[in-house]
């Protein structure tokens, strides 16, 4: 995911026209983080957004794990992101940053922006660094070696004050574009049961002078994003590279409607996580999917369509909020998920990708696996493919949420997937990891040095979390829509 924005979408077959339903020694860091959501959108202005996203795809060593308490709340059908607050300058700053592993950098809005906003939807105090105002912040010249990797990437460029400058523009008219600074971050480590704030480390990050279009509306705002793609200038990079983290990362995100989860900037430990090899030579986080099955039959689906190019491929990417099948697994995928449903279930208003049932899905609906080059197989339940959309008296609508990349032959696994399981990046040996989990329980964070065999484990899950209280808006139907639904449900109750 480019450094864009976290969204919920959904294509709704059974609308009418214009009907929408509107996160030395190595040590490791720790992020715990929660889903924020307001404000309702149109579902295909979502999906669009989505879709945009997914072109851009084609010092001092700590004493422990690093805690960024990060807030927010979680419901599949509204607006959601993950932020964290992030600590900059001398004397530090705090600033609330989505958190974003489809980029690079971390930038922040700075004093003087044109267009940043000052205020924000998701009831968090918005800031603006100054570069003056901190004793340790540096410019980042044309001639630092920073500014030759942020090059390398097409999103750096130097000014004509030999400032390092950079550059984010995204297919819907957003963007971002400002100045790279040298200055500390600072880092909430846990020792145990003690907590010290006295560690930093020096990094390169943005300092943004303007921002347009989504980035500068105030429903979803937040201070900048904090980047932790693969990239030299991502933070887990910088910070690996000084020896501060190791060269990994790994999340777990609660799946019910609380939401929640932890992030780490080091290797989240459990029994039983199956790997397959990253894509090399890839921006991004590349995986070979090569077949998909629907009840433990394999799908008849050509492999080829699974490889990897400049602009085709498989990502995980948990910026994106839903799942993208290519176009030509779509198809065959979702003609077998309503082959295998239950006879309690039925599709609505003869359409393939929404549902109206009064039974438990996990019992009416087929499991489903991807499966991946060196054997690790992805097990998605019912709910880890399916949304659920509204009720209707004892029933309820249920819409496959993996949606179709039209015209690309790209594949993208968000969110939707990615709940409630472990996932490790482990960039050092070029793998990602994944197991089922419940993000609500402990999760053990490794600490071994350099593979030297001592390793300890700290409890992850259970660091305190602050958190806001935000009131979700409801759905609102359509008259004419819900007519239909009545008329579809009664219709079904008819004929059982």
């Amino acid at each position: 995911m480019p450094p864009a924005r976290s969204v919920v979408a959904l294509v709704l077959p059974l609308l009418v026209a214009g009907f929408f339903v509107d996160g030395g020694e190595e040590k490791r860091v720790v992020l715990n983080l929660e889903r924020a959501n307001h404000s309702r959108l149109a579902i295909v202005h979502l999906m669009k957004r989505d879709l945009i996203r997914h072109k851009r795809l084609s010092q001092q060593r700590l004493t422990g794990v690093v805690d960024f308490p990060v807030e927010g709340t979680y419901d599949p059908f509204l607006v959601g992101l993950y932020f964290t607050r992030v600590k900059l300058g001398t004397p530090a700053k705090e600033f609330f940053v989505q958190v974003d592993t489809g980029s690079d950098v971390l930038w922040v809005s700075c004093t003087s922006c044109a267009g940043c906003p000052s205020s924000s939807g998701l009831q968090i105090k918005l800031e603006f660094f100054d570069p003056a105002s901190s004793s340790t912040a540096s410019l980042v010249s044309c001639s630092d070696q920073k500014c030759g990797v942020g090059t390398l990437s097409s999103d750096s460029s130097c000014s004509d004050h030999n400032q390092c400058v950079y550059t984010f523009q995204y297919g819907d008219g957003s963007g971002t574009s400002g100045y790279y600074i040298h200055d500390k971050i600072h880092l909430n480590t846990v020792l145990g049961s003690s907590v010290t704030s006295n560690s930093s480390a020096t990094i390169v990050f943005g300092c943004s002078s303007s921002q347009s279009g989504d980035l500068a509306k105030t429903d979803r705002a937040t201070d900048g994003i904090f980047g932790l793609g693969q990239q030299g200038l991502s933070v887990i990079s910088q910070l690996s590279s000084q020896g501060v983290t190791p060269h990994a990362f790994s999340h777990c995100l609660k799946g019910d409607g609380g939401g929640g989860g932890v992030l780490v900037l080091g290797e989240i430990v459990e029994p039983d996580i199956v790997y397959t090899p990253l894509v090399q030579s890839q921006p991004h986080y590349n995986v070979n999917l090569q077949s998909i099955s629907v009840d433990g039959r394999t799908l008849n689906l050509n492999s080829s369509i699974f490889a990897t190019t400049d602009t085709t491929g498989t990502i995980i990417d948990s910026g994106t909020t839903l799942a993208y099948l290519t176009e030509e697994a779509y198809e065959p995928f979702v003609s077998a998920v309503t082959k295998a449903i239950s006879h309690s279930v039925r599709p609505l208003l003869n359409g393939k990708d929404c549902y109206l049932t009064t039974s438990s899905i996990s019992k009416s609906f087929p499991a489903i696996s991807l499966h991946f080059y060196g054997g690790a197989s992805l097990k998605l339940r019912p709910q880890d493919y399916l949304l659920q959309q509204n009720s209707l008296g004892p029933a309820a609508i249920w819409c496959i949420g993996i949606q179709k990349t039209k015209g690309q032959g790209i594949s993208i696994l968000g969110d939707l997937v990615l709940k409630d399981k472990i996932v490790v990046y482990d960039l050092a040996n070029q793998r990602i990891g994944w197991k089922n989990y419940d993000c609500s329980s402990q999760i053990n964070v490794s600490t071994a040095i350099n593979n030297t065999g001592n390793t300890e484990y700290l409890n992850a899950g259970q660091i305190k979390k602050s958190s806001a209280d935000y009131k979700l808006n409801c759905v609102t139907w359509s008259t004419i829509l819900t007519s239909l639904l009545y008329a579809a449900f009664f219709g079904f109750l008819s004929s059982m």
